[in-house]
């Protein structure tokens, strides 16, 4: 791991301080939109289609109780409901409601706007080497898609 004045601050340091990085634009976005960051993700992952709350738990990696805690609270701002899931009535899956719909249309891109703008200093081709490298970095631990 080299030193922090030449530049390098080894792979660790790097995923972890990127990490900070990407989660205070995050959080930044979320809070110009009215949302917490964890609403913010439980919207982008509703972007695609409804989903069931165990798939849900899976995806955001929250327990049970910390999941129907972030459900209630979003749907108390009206930007999800719980319908009956189709294929096991016993079951509710948590949709977009129209005004989620409306928000995530706008907070998704400009929250991706913002995150782009932190490689903003690369040239293309380091640009796309940083892509391939995350992506690997992403694929091989089998994170889930929640930024489509």
């Amino acid at each position: 791991m080299g030193a922090q004045g030449d530049g390098e601050i080894g792979v660790v340091n790097a995923l972890v301080r990127g990490a900070f990085l990407v989660n205070a634009v995050y959080a930044e976005s979320a809070r110009e939109h009215g949302i917490t960051s964890q609403q913010g993700v439980l919207l982008c992952v509703l972007m695609a289609q409804p989903r069931g709350m165990g798939e849900l738990g899976g995806m955001l990696g929250l327990a049970k109780s910390s999941l129907t805690g972030l459900v209630d609270r979003t749907e108390r701002l009206g930007l999800v409901r719980r319908e009956p899931d189709p294929a096991d009535m016993r079951a509710v899956r948590v949709a977009l409601t129209a005004e989620g719909r409306a928000l995530i249309d706008d907070f998704y891109p400009e929250t991706c706007r913002r995150v782009e703008k932190l490689a903003a200093g690369l040239g293309d081709d380091e640009r796309a080497t940083l892509a391939a490298l995350l992506g690997r970095v992403v694929m091989d631990n089998d994170v889930p898609v929640i930024f489509m």
